[in-house]
């Protein structure tokens, strides 16, 4: 993947926006859309499932959130349309301070950027990308879960 594809995934605090179940273009959405596809039809088959399997009682909740999923909407933290609900102070300073990522900021680590295991996790993710670069620690990422 290319560098500016990577920084539009990637938020300025290093938080993977691609694989965020609200992305719009995230694979969450893609397979959600799909099972719900794949499922056309099944709740017909729910009643008689649920007699052998109580599981199958909570199906209409299942698809409740799998339609959630699959209606997902958000553009990305760079984008216009953010549905992050975290308050982050990198969504704007970036631009400001003219970096793709907060550590590349000569003010890098400000006392601006989350508090407790937030901003760990932020100095986590940004010391990592400074130490193997952009592009490395997007494959990287990618191999992790999201959550």
């Amino acid at each position: 993947m290319e560098y500016h594809k990577v920084v539009q995934r990637i938020a300025a605090c290093g938080l993977d926006c691609g694989r965020c179940a609200d992305y719009q273009k995230g694979e969450i959405k893609e397979l959600s859309e799909r099972l719900l596809n794949l499922l056309t039809g099944y709740d017909r088959l729910v009643k008689i499932k649920s007699q052998a399997n109580p599981a199958f009682e909570g199906y209409d909740k299942f698809k409740e959130v799998l339609n959630v999923f699959a209606g997902a909407s958000c553009g990305g933290c760079r984008s216009e349309n953010v549905k992050c609900p975290v308050d982050c102070h990198a969504k704007t300073c970036h631009k400001e301070k003219r970096v793709d990522f907060c550590f590349q900021c000569n003010e890098y680590p400000c006392s601006k950027q989350f508090e407790g295991k937030l901003r760990e996790r932020w100095m986590e993710k940004n010391n990592r990308m400074r130490e193997i670069g952009v592009m490395d620690f997007y494959k990287e990422q990618s191999k992790l879960p999201r959550y």
